[in-house]
């Protein structure tokens, strides 16, 4: 087991990219304030080498994202585009609407219902559904995947189809963790239910933001989640930098050159780097 190599900067490893997959959520901002090391980071890439392309599993459109970032106080100028899990959903329930009228069963809280606002569906429960999107708990400050046991019961006796807009299973806020989509879809497909993901790790999502990059030949991903961002870089085959002090913090423990590479051979994924929090 070869030890992880652990960098201060991306600065160290920058010269050997033209582009950056970038996650959003742990990474650049906590869910209430900027990473103000992470944000000047990519300035200096962007500056230096090449675009930035923010890609996320947030359950919503992009423009959405740019108005959480702006109210947070992530400035514009750390970034390129944004590439979201619920625009790539959104873009299945309209495919699905568009061969007539759908029963739409929305699981999760009453922000994201952009996800579905102007297309062709009829916003129903479970025992009228024909499909169900999920986009989170209804109140993730106060609920738990476990309180969902029944409704995902109902569902999978019912033998609909999930499509999961957000395959996080959790996030920090301010501090602590909180359940995610991914949570539940989880638990769906552990009664046999059937779950269609959109997000990381799945390819799909990074061809998208492969796109977005243009012409770029070297790109990089900078993460903190192992089974998303880590995960889906090493499926796509691009090099991957890992934030320790995000998701899996409590997990990693002492961020050592040793114990992250018992965490990757755990997790049977591989990185370029690995650092505590991004910075240039």
């Amino acid at each position: 087991m070869t030890a992880t190599v652990i960098i201060s900067g991306l600065r160290e490893i920058a010269p050997d990219y033209d582009a950056l997959i970038c996650d959003v959520w742990g990474v650049l901002h906590d869910g209430l304030r900027p990473h103000w090391a992470a944000v000047e980071a990519l300035r200096r890439f962007r500056a230096e080498r090449g675009r930035v392309v923010l890609l996320s599993n947030a359950p919503r459109p992009p423009a959405d994202i740019v108005r959480q970032l702006a109210l947070i106080g992530v400035p514009e100028d750390c970034y390129d585009a944004i590439v979201t899990s619920g625009a790539a959903a959104r873009d299945d329930i309209a495919g699905r609407a568009a061969e007539g009228r759908l029963a739409l069963m929305h699981l999760g809280p009453e922000r994201d219902y952009n996800l579905f606002e102007g297309l062709s569906v009829d916003l129903v429960g479970p025992d009228k559904a024909a499909l169900v999107l999920l986009s989170g708990l209804y109140d993730d400050e106060t609920e738990t995947p476990e309180d969902y046991k029944p409704i995902l019961s109902e569902l999978k006796s019912r033998l609909l189809t999930m499509v999961c807009a957000n395959p996080d299973v959790v996030v920090p806020r301010g501090g602590k963790l909180v359940p995610c989509a991914g949570a539940l879809a989880r638990d769906y497909e552990s009664l046999g239910g059937e779950v269609v993901y959109y997000g990381k790790p799945h390819l799909p999502i990074f061809r998208v933001a492969l796109e977005a990059l243009g012409d770029a030949k070297r790109v990089l991903v900078i993460g903190d989640g192992i089974e998303t961002d880590i995960k889906g870089a090493n499926a796509a085959g691009l090099d991957a930098l890992f934030i320790a002090h995000g998701v899996h913090a409590e997990e990693v423990g002492a961020p050592t050159p040793e114990n992250l590479a018992k965490l990757f051979a755990k997790k049977g994924v591989k990185v370029r780097a690995a650092m505590g929090a991004l910075a240039w």
